[in-house]
Order: structure tokens, then sequence, then C-alpha cells
């Protein structure tokens, strides 16, 4: 009988809850959309962001990329000068006193940083930071400068270069773009060759890998907390897993000279980047790819499919490995939200919050939040595209954007039934800051 009486008691507590709870969330967001709206951004915009991708730098600052001397491309609409949003940035971070950029308003802009570049120091970037509420910032470099401060920024160095040992000749003539990539990451291995005080390429295989093993864990102490691959502009990112002694009769044939056919040069690049993703994980360094559109002449969107990497991700040797798929795959950013089902596979939003504009970047944070808020982060991708128009009004434009979208879309949620605002907010700080600082080892 006391069971009966439970059970009924139990039934009469379901059904005093609020129908709300048990009702199936709705197709269509309701009218109630923009108060939700408006009382989560006021919110959001408190919560302090985790940076996980930017090239944070003054314009004339090579080290900013591997790849620094980018070629000539077209730009998006988004991008282009004429776009008043940076207006707005300009006025919001320095108090820029006109409407456009015209030649001689534009250098009242330029001249305001090229000032605070010559004064040196960390407190301008830190500035900039703090007008955006950023907390943290990773910063995509090959080595972090004395201008930027490392409590705040924290570095992600590059590792494409060691793909690249010998001859490239051959890899340069493929295009304009490789005639200005190739070279950029020769320099970058001959500088990790000088840091190491390794002169010329090893003897053998083995002294090969023990160099690329030791540069990555000397990086790691200078203050790496991920590596960055660029290889997408190259080649595909699907990379095969051939046995050590193919590649160690490629490197015994071609390390002192000779154009490596492009098989031959392949299957090297197969075997060392294995090497190099598997001293990430023994490392606990994760391991950032670009998975997106590239910007030059020749950058082929199928070679750049985040879906290639899918059986390196899924590898049982690399459960370990932490991987962040950089850009969200754009424009493939549904293909990409399904590789974060593996638990150790991130990404971020980067590059899309001035690509996009919020409405469009919005519908791409639903999609991601429905399925894996866990795995999702923000992204600025800050980078100077001039001297006038620099890393500070790509931050700026970035965060805004995402601000903006993550509200619009939570609210949206929210408004169809999905869940309630406080976990929307919950949410929110998984996006903005919680997801990256837990990564990456930050306050929560």
């Amino acid at each position: 009988m006391k069971h009966l009486i439970h059970f009924g008691f139990a039934v009469l507590a379901l059904l005093s809850l609020p129908a709300v709870s048990f009702a199936q969330a709705r197709p269509f967001p309701g009218p109630d959309t923009q108060k939700i709206y408006d009382r989560l951004l006021t919110q959001i915009d408190q919560i302090p962001i985790y940076d996980n991708h930017s090239h944070a730098t003054f314009p004339d600052d090579s080290d900013m990329d591997a790849m620094a001397a980018a070629p000539d491309e077209s730009s998006v609409l988004r991008l282009r000068e004429t776009n008043p949003e940076f207006v707005a940035a300009a006025k919001a971070l320095f108090g820029y006193p006109y409407n456009d950029f015209q030649p001689e308003h534009a250098k009242w802009l330029a001249d305001k940083k090229k000032a605070a570049e010559t004064a040196g120091g960390t407190a301008y970037w830190d500035s900039i930071l703090d007008k955006l509420n950023i907390e943290t910032c990773l910063a995509n470099r090959v080595a972090i400068p004395a201008y930027l401060d490392p409590k705040r920024f924290h570095w992600v160095f590059f590792v494409d270069s060691f793909l690249f040992p010998f001859d490239n000749h051959a890899q340069a003539a493929k295009n304009g773009d490789l005639g200005v990539y190739i070279p950029l990451q020769e320099k970058v291995l001959q500088r990790y060759m000088k840091q190491e005080n390794v002169n010329g390429l090893p003897t053998d295989l083995a002294a090969y890998e023990a160099f690329v093993r030791q540069t990555l864990a000397d990086n790691r102490k200078k203050g790496g907390v991920a590596m960055k691959f660029e290889i997408s502009y190259f080649r595909s990112l699907y990379f095969r897993d051939p046995p050590r002694a193919e590649a160690e009769a490629i490197y015994n044939k071609y390390r002192a000279g000779g154009v490596p056919p492009e098989e031959d040069y392949r299957t090297f690049q197969d075997y060392i980047f294995r090497i190099l993703i598997d001293q990430a994980g023994k490392l606990n360094l994760p391991v950032h790819f670009h998975s997106a559109v590239g910007i030059g002449d020749y950058f082929s969107l199928r070679n750049g499919h985040p879906l290639n990497l899918e059986n390196v991700l899924r590898d049982p040797r690399y459960a370990k490995t932490k991987f962040v798929l950089i850009h969200g795959g754009y424009p493939y950013t549904l293909d990409m939200i399904w590789l974060t089902a593996a638990k150790n596979v991130y990404t971020d939003s980067s590059l899309m919050g001035y690509y996009v504009y919020p409405s469009e970047l919005k519908n791409i944070l639903k999609q991601w939040i429905s399925l894996y808020p866990e795995r999702i982060m923000f992204g600025s991708d800050a980078f100077p595209f001039g001297d006038a128009i620099g890393a500070e009004e790509t931050f700026w434009l970035a965060a805004r954007s995402a601000r903006t979208a993550v509200a619009a879309a939570l609210a949206e949620l929210v408004s169809e039934g999905a869940f309630s605002e406080d976990k929307a907010l919950q949410l929110a700080h998984m996006y903005l800051h919680d997801n990256a600082a837990q990564l990456y080892g930050g306050s929560q």
C-alpha cells in the first residue's frame, strides 16, 4: 500500500510541473525572441573571452605568421575597407574622428598605431584586449615578441616546416602561391635548426626525428601551448600511414640533394606528420589545423576539407592527443561539427567572425550548440590587413559578431523551447571562455 501511495505522490508531482518542461521543442522561435535576445546579450557582453586563435601583431612584424608574405587575393565583401563596421571599430577603440578610410583619414589611424609600436611595452595590446573584454588570447606566431604580454597572449607555434627539408624547387614552381609560401617554410626550418644547434640536415632519419621531437619539447618549454599546421595551403589534409622503412629510404636518398618526385615527398611528409602528432600527444600539446577556405588564388577547398583528417582524428593511437580544427572547417561547418563527436576533437569560429555577417554566424553556432557545445570555442583570427585596418579592428569585429550571433542563436533556441535562459548563459560561457580555458589549463 505504501508503494502505491508513494507512486501516487510521484505522479501528482510530475503533473504539477510546468507544461513547458515536457513540451517538444518547436521548429520556429516565437515573438518573445527579441526580448530574450536583449536579456541574453546584456549578460553575454560581460563574459570574458578566451580567444582560441589570433595573429595579434603590428603589420610590419614578419613573425606574425609562418606565411606572413601572403600573395594578393580577392577579398570577401566584409573585409574590404569600405565596410562601415571598420569605422565603427576604429571609433570604439581609438576615438577615430572620421566616417571613412580616405587615405588622408586612414593616415590618422595608421600614425596612432605606429606611435604605439614605437613606444614599445605590453600596455598597448593589453589595452585592446581590455576594451573588448578578452581575458586570454592564443597568438599564432613564429615567435612571441616583447610587445605581447605572455600573461595574456599564449604562444601557438608552427610546425609545417618540418615537412619540407629537401630541395623544394619543384614544390615552389607549382603555382604563384607556393612560390611565396615555400621559401618562408624553409626559413622557419632554418630558424629551428639554429635554435637546436643543428648544422645542416641530420645524417639519418633517426637524427631528424630526434631534432623534430626536441624542437617541439623546447618550444613547449618556451611557452608554447599548442602547435599549428597550415599544411592545407600546400597539399591535402589526408595523411597516409607509410612504414618507417619507406621514409628512411627517401630521407637517405634526398638528404644531401636532388629533387624528390611528388609521390616520394608526399610519403615522407605523411611519415613525419605522424611523428609530429605523436610527440604532441606525449607533450600534451593540442594540435591545430587550418581547416577552412584559405587565402591566395590557388587554395584547394577539396584539399582543405576537414573530413580528410578523419583517419587521423579517429586513430586510437592518438586518442589522448587533442585536435583543434581552426576556422570551423568553413564552409564545411556541418561536416566539421560531426568530427567533434570524438572527445579529443575541438573547433572554433575564427575567420567566420569577419568573413560572414552575424546572421549567418548565428545559424552556424545554433547548429553547433545543438550538437556538441562542449567542443566549440571562440576565435577571432585577428589579423592586420593593412596599416590602418589592423588586428585591432578585426579583434573588435570578430568579438562583436560572436557575442551578437551566439546571443541570437541561444535566444531562438530558448524561444523554441530547447532549454532555459540559465542554460543558454551556461552554453555562452562554454563557447566564449570555458571550453578553451579547460583545454589549455586556464581558469574556469
